[in-house]
């Protein structure tokens, strides 16, 4: 029996700037006139805040063909799922959010100022598509972040989606690649993670563990970076993950 959360669909919940903050370590001063992709953003705010403060980025999220009432109607039938039954499950820490419900206020909070930037803001910072196809050209990011859909959602998605979605992910990165988290809902390491590193069609990539500071979703405290053989090691983290 599973011992985490159990979803048979991918949950549209938002998460904040500052959740992205702590997630990837970013330093986002760093990544002032950069380009960044947020791949299947969903209802995150991270694309809406992080623009305001002049870095320059493009969510992509299938759900990005519908309508803004439509989305909206999606994830709050998908945050009251989630938000009734999280509490009771053991495979959370609840050192940051503290509650579900100040949980549910951080991802009410997100949604909002995404879909206010959603139905204003341009229509080219908001691109329809899925995984495992990025619609963008080779190299045309810095940057590109994943969270909350490969490895976490392991009984979704096999294998060989995983591989090919990295390969896309990297065709578009210049720099490189961040994923989190690289743990299941049941809390436990993706059994996939081993396997892409030692596929040989991927050979041509490196990989690295990074520890942060932050771990809601038990043994989550770390993310997956992803760069090109060769590539200098991480320019743009935050100087709180270079310290002793």
């Amino acid at each position: 029996m599973k011992q985490g959360l159990v979803l048979d669909k991918v949950v549209l919940l938002g998460r904040t700037l500052e959740e992205y903050r702590r997630y990837f370590a970013l330093d986002l001063e760093k990544f002032r006139g950069k380009a960044i992709l947020d791949v299947a953003a969903g209802v995150s705010s991270f694309c809406a805040e992080a623009n305001r403060l002049g870095v320059n980025v493009t969510a992509f999220d299938s759900i990005y063909n519908l309508s803004g009432d439509e989305i909206r109607g999606r994830c709050e039938f998908d945050l009251e799922q989630v938000t009734q039954v999280i509490g009771n499950l053991k495979t959370y820490r609840w050192d940051f959010y503290q509650s579900p419900e100040l949980l549910r206020r951080f991802r009410e909070r997100a949604y909002r100022a995404f879909l206010d930037d959603y139905r204003a803001g341009p229509g080219t910072r908001y691109v329809p598509g899925r995984l495992p196809k990025l619609p963008f050209r080779d190299g045309q990011f810095d940057l590109t972040l994943v969270s909350y859909l490969l490895f976490v959602y392991e009984d979704q998605f096999d294998y060989e989606f995983h591989k090919r979605s990295l390969l896309e992910i990297m065709r578009v990165s210049r720099g490189e690649a961040r994923l989190y988290p690289v743990v299941t809902f049941e809390a436990r390491r993706s059994q996939y993670l081993d396997r892409l590193k030692a596929d040989p069609d991927l050979r041509h990539l490196g990989f690295e563990e990074v520890q942060t500071d932050f771990e809601f979703l038990a043994n989550s405290n770390c993310y997956l970076r992803v760069f090109k053989s060769g590539q200098s090691p991480q320019l743009f983290v935050a100087q709180r993950d270079r310290e002793p």
